[in-house]
């Protein structure tokens, strides 16, 4: 049975969802919306689908059950509350949107309509990300003392200067935080629990942007441990991300989507993986050229619709960034320790 989707956006996300859908067999595109008439209708000559310039054409047009959101970060629940109420399964790129209101708006819609609501944080399909969550779940690592995440990332002045959206408040919600650190975010609440409040600073040091390109925040968790957070693109040249975790039985090191540490007081041979990596794209670059973790998420939207059971990220999983990444914004501003809600 093929499975047609319809993509919204139009702009390099919108060519590595195409390019993630057509890697599944039985999937088909059937219809592209966008706001660049020419970025559109290029899309479909490479991909299939009938272009839409028109919201409202493109949800009505059938056949066509699922929609892949890749619009600016401030569209997301405003696009997928529209195609919710149209019967159709919704996956949105990260994040949900840019305010938890927004998001608990289309988590409701989607439950109202009874469709399927994803998000895409495809770094947790990737092989040693996936070993580090079964070690941290089976307790292995002892009790919690420290997370220390850096995404110490940089992006030239054309990517802001170029784009219509990229570092304005309404459309991105802010700057190196939500819209790059946001993956680093997700991973550490989706490790390491919940963190119950935060006390942050931020300033814009490189980039003519209204959002930040630089924030440092300190990080109290349920479990008792601390952490750091920094995200930034303005720290030329652009390094791997890293997130390093310490329990009282050892520490493991995470960079670049791979374990490349695990010192711990019994070892664990086991968990580190053999998968090669020699890029560090996302550092310096917006390219996605490998698509495996945007076809991860996607199968498995594609099996919850199938058999309808729960997404791997599902609306309130990814609200759950938004909500970490609001109170540092908020403790940024105020100057105070702020709870995370």
């Amino acid at each position: 049975m093929t499975v047609h989707i319809g993509l919204i956006g139009g702009g390099n996300i919108t060519d590595t969802h195409a390019r993630a859908a057509l890697a599944i067999p039985g999937v088909k595109i059937s219809a592209i919306y966008g706001t660049h008439s020419e970025k559109t209708a290029r899309l479909c000559e490479n991909y299939g689908g009938v272009p839409f310039a028109d919201i409202e054409r493109f949800l009505a047009h059938r056949p066509m059950e699922v929609v892949i959101i890749g619009s600016p970060s401030g569209l997301h629940a405003e696009h997928g509350i529209k195609a919710a109420r149209c019967g159709l399964h919704v996956l949105t790129e990260k994040p949900i949107d840019i305010s938890t209101a927004r998001a608990d708006a289309l988590i409701a819609e989607c439950e109202k309509a009874g469709v399927k609501l994803g998000v895409l944080f495809q770094d947790r399909s990737k092989p040693d990300v996936h070993r580090l969550k079964n070690f941290l779940a089976e307790g292995a690592l002892g009790k919690p003392i420290l997370a220390d995440a850096q995404v110490k990332w940089y992006r030239p002045p054309e990517y802001y200067g170029n784009s219509r959206w990229r570092g304005k408040l309404a459309l991105d919600g802010g700057g190196a935080l939500i819209n790059q650190g946001v993956h680093t975010v997700d991973l550490l609440l989706w490790l390491m629990g919940d963190v119950v409040s935060v006390q942050a600073q931020m300033k814009t040091a490189l980039h003519n942007i209204e959002g930040e390109d630089t924030v440092v925040a300190l990080l109290e968790l349920a479990s008792g441990a601390i952490g750091t957070l920094v995200a930034a693109t303005s720290a030329y040249p652009g390094y791997p991300r890293r997130l390093e975790i310490t329990g009282s039985e050892g520490t493991v090191i995470l960079e670049h989507d791979r374990i490349i540490r695990a010192d711990l007081r019994t070892p664990r041979a086991e968990l580190l993986g053999n998968e090669s990596s020699d890029q560090n794209q996302q550092a310096t670059s917006v390219v996605v050229s490998d698509v495996r973790g945007h076809q991860a998420i996607l199968e498995d939207f594609l099996r919850a619709i199938k058999t309808n059971s729960r997404p791997a990220c599902d609306g309130k999983e990814g609200r759950r960034s938004v909500a970490l990444i609001e109170a540092i914004y908020e403790s940024a501003r105020s100057g105070e320790r702020t709870s995370v809600s």
